[in-house]
């Protein structure tokens, strides 16, 4: 294998533990206004609601920040491995990319800012960013990835003897149907995902009322993966991509399947195999071009976007070494906050009179 295959197949692996990991704490954020009530003030079925919050971010805690390494490593590795991939990428989605960008800070506000103040606006106001970062950044996310794989504006250039490719549309140009489906179907898939993380995690009333949930979801992701796959498959696929399609649409039924049996483990398993199949499936779509062309225009290949041979073989180094390290870190932080909580676990807040 070379090196440049080597590092397409390391990107697909960093974004498919983006998508898995960062997927079901959006799709938790998603749930704070579903299992976590919308009543607010100090009625005792507000203060149960208030409770069921702080425990639905409670089960993302330890890991929402750490989850977020995985996009940053996978865009510092298109970065040095593909740099004509990424300048593609940032010259014709920089709108997005911001958008993204913006999402990703104001969800993480909410986090960090939530609790800094007992004021009941106050938490309405981060919930509200916390929601709508949990929202829109899979939107964002899944529309940009899907246009990489069903082909964007591309023209050849000549810079003296050496030909190029870049991106000619603009913004409206990434706002197609299958695009938009792709933003769509991820977000429903991380709703989902996100529930049986919830279910995993959580004791009583909220983890039985996540688990209807995903099954209603479930099937509405179902039917959205299959549409987008089948379509983009007709148009790029192979016998592989074909195979990985079959895969995560059978993963994602066993999830359905396992969570109306009570197994939240196997439920939420399925639904990690649903993504690394899908993320699998976009790849193998694009090899091995880095960007489809739309229609008849040429493709950014990984040749022609990829690094020197010889920075290549540096970053490999770095990341035989780094990459082991982060996935252990990753599995040890699992490991320690395995244990699941209930509203019991959440003290009720007490008065104090002036």
């Amino acid at each position: 294998m070379d090196l440049v295959t080597f590092w397409f197949i390391l990107l697909a692996v960093l974004w498919t533990g983006y998508l898995v990991l960062e997927g079901f704490d959006f799709g938790v954020g998603m749930l704070v206004p579903v299992l976590g009530g919308t009543k607010r003030g100090p009625a005792p079925e507000a203060q149960e609601q208030e409770k069921k919050r702080r425990v639905l971010l409670t089960t993302i805690g330890p890991h929402w920040d750490g989850n977020e390494v995985w996009l940053l490593t996978a865009g510092g590795a298109t970065f040095a491995a593909f740099p004509h991939w990424y300048a593609t990428m940032f010259s014709g989605m920089y709108l997005a990319l911001l958008l993204i960008l913006v999402a990703l800070i104001v969800r993480n506000m909410g986090f960090e800012y939530r609790y800094k103040r007992d004021s009941e606006s106050w938490r309405t106001r981060w919930d509200a960013a916390i929601i709508f970062g949990s929202i829109a950044a899979p939107l964002l996310v899944g529309t940009g990835l899907t246009n990489l794989v069903y082909g964007m504006p591309m023209e050849e250039h000549m810079s003296g003897q050496t030909a190029y490719t870049e991106f000619t549309g603009n913004l409206f140009s990434l706002l197609n149907p299958v695009s938009l489906l792709g933003g769509i179907t991820i977000t429903v898939l991380c709703l989902v995902h996100g529930a049986h993380f919830v279910a995993l995690k959580t004791e009583g009333a909220i983890r039985h009322e996540a688990r209807a949930l995903a099954t209603k979801a479930g099937v509405a992701a179902a039917v959205l993966a299959v549409l987008l796959l089948l379509w983009l498959g007709i148009m790029h696929g192979s016998i592989w991509s074909w195979i990985t399609t079959v895969l995560a649409a059978g993963a994602l039924l066993a999830a359905i399947f396992f969570n109306l049996k009570d197994a939240e483990g196997k439920a939420f398993v399925g639904t990690s195999l649903t993504i690394l199949f899908a993320v699998a499936t976009y790849f193998l779509m694009l090899f091995p071009n880095a960007i489809n062309g739309r229609g008849e225009d040429p493709a950014l290949t990984l040749e022609a976007a990829a690094s020197s041979p010889l920075t290549l073989k540096i970053m490999t180094g770095a990341a035989l070494v780094f990459t082991p390290i982060m996935l252990i870190y990753t599995v040890w932080s699992y490991w320690v906050f395995r244990k699941r909580i209930s509203t019991e676990h959440i003290a009720t807040p007490v008065e104090v009179n002036a």
